[in-house]
């Protein structure tokens, strides 16, 4: 084919041309392949209070006490809400294909400032309805002030078929901590599309967590970048899929200054014919002395149709670091299930305490009790439905 691509319906609906497999960073998720139907933007639904309820009572944190901020369909629903802080403008420039079809159809989103120390964790919650095929779009500013802690829970949910495109701008100030949690349970006929752009000031304690499970197709994007020294960022996700699910996640740990350390830790279970990519790269930037960046991906294969592909990266220019990477794959160790089962425990029952644990090292990054413990409840009835009886 010619290098001036033939659009695809769905290209024609956004107006973009997708991502391909000609491109580097996009070549195991080719979305002109895997977009197989248009998703127009901007398109106005309205929701009933009742389906709005309905799919709030879902969300995994709904026995958690925190403030709560709605959007539905891409619009702020404050009748559901519960209101938290002030507003801040963007200021952040990104370029990737993700962002740019954000930044073109966005309807709203949270704008938060966060000052001094707020102990309620404050819940995002994203909520797609049923209605026609549409993409819908939210940009998201949270800024935490010098000095500054809070917890963010961001939770995607829906029902029916959508493209669902989130944009995450976080900027964290010296002296503070931010714990997030994210939760994509969109609809499993949904695409989820999203990029959080991370910058961390002098001395900041940060925690990140992505629980991927609901669409059928994931593209997730981070960009994470050290501006002030003596800074601990930890990143860590778990995969749940099944089915014929694609969830790919590509992250970029940038260490601009010296003195700050960063782990990347991600557990992918795959069931059936799903595939999870991870594409994780460390850039240690000239000057950047005394690094400590590490990055490992696991996955666990339950059948011998599912996929997993990782490509760990390390681009260093200092000399005095501490760097490196991992990455494994496989099935459940059968050492381990016979063990169990010389035990007295039936082989379904080992095959889940055993996915369990393995899953269970990104949970535990998690600080908040409550809501690690939602995701270890999740977890376990999704391993429920999923675990292999033979």
């Amino acid at each position: 084919m010619s290098t001036a691509l033939a659009r695809t319906a769905a290209e024609e609906a956004l107006g973009f041309q997708l991502p391909n497999r000609r491109m580097e960073d996009w070549r195991w998720t080719d979305l002109r392949q895997l977009i197989d139907k248009p998703y127009p933007p901007r398109q106005k639904v309205e929701a009933t209070p009742a389906d709005v309820e309905r799919l709030l009572a879902s969300s995994l944190f709904s026995g958690v006490a925190a403030t709560r901020m709605v959007f539905v369909n891409g619009e702020y629903d404050a009748k559901h809400s519960r209101q938290a802080n002030a507003f801040v403008e963007s200021t952040a420039e990104l370029s990737d294909p993700v962002n740019l079809m954000n930044l073109a159809f966005a309807t709203d989103g949270a704008r938060l400032r966060i000052e001094g120390n707020v102990d309620t964790p404050i819940e995002l919650v994203f909520i797609s309805t049923d209605a026609a095929a549409r993409t819908v779009a939210t940009r998201n500013v949270i800024e935490l002030a010098d000095d500054a802690s809070a917890t963010i829970i961001e939770t995607h949910l829906g029902e029916g078929s959508y493209l669902a495109s989130s944009v995450m701008e976080i900027r964290i100030g010296h002296n503070a901590r931010l714990d997030r949690i994210k939760v994509e349970l969109e609809s499993h006929d949904a695409v989820h599309l999203a990029h959080a752009h991370v910058v961390v000031g002098r001395n900041v304690t940060f925690r990140d967590f992505t629980l991927t499970t609901g669409a059928r197709l994931n593209r997730q994007n981070g960009t994470f970048r050290f501006i002030g020294e003596f800074a601990d960022a930890k990143v860590a996700g778990a995969y749940l899929l099944a089915g014929k699910q694609h969830a790919d996640t590509a992250l970029i740990v940038d260490h601009e200054v010296p003195n700050c350390a960063s782990r990347e830790l991600f557990k992918c279970v795959m069931d059936d014919h799903a595939r999870g990519i991870f594409q994780g790269k460390v850039i240690v930037r000239r000057g950047a002395q005394k690094t400590d960046g590490k990055q490992s991906s696991h996955a666990l294969l339950l059948t011998e149709t599912a996929e997993f592909d990782a490509k760990p990266e390390l681009e260093i220019y200092a000399d005095d670091v501490a760097c490196g990477h991992g990455a494994t794959s496989g099935d459940l160790n059968h050492d381990h299930v016979f063990y169990l089962k010389s035990r007295g425990i039936p082989e379904a029952e080992a095959k889940a305490l055993l996915i369990a644990a393995f899953v269970g090292e990104a949970f535990d990054t998690v600080h908040h009790d409550g809501i690690r413990t939602a995701l270890e409840d999740f977890a376990a009835r999704w391993l429920s439905e999923h675990r292999r009886k033979g």
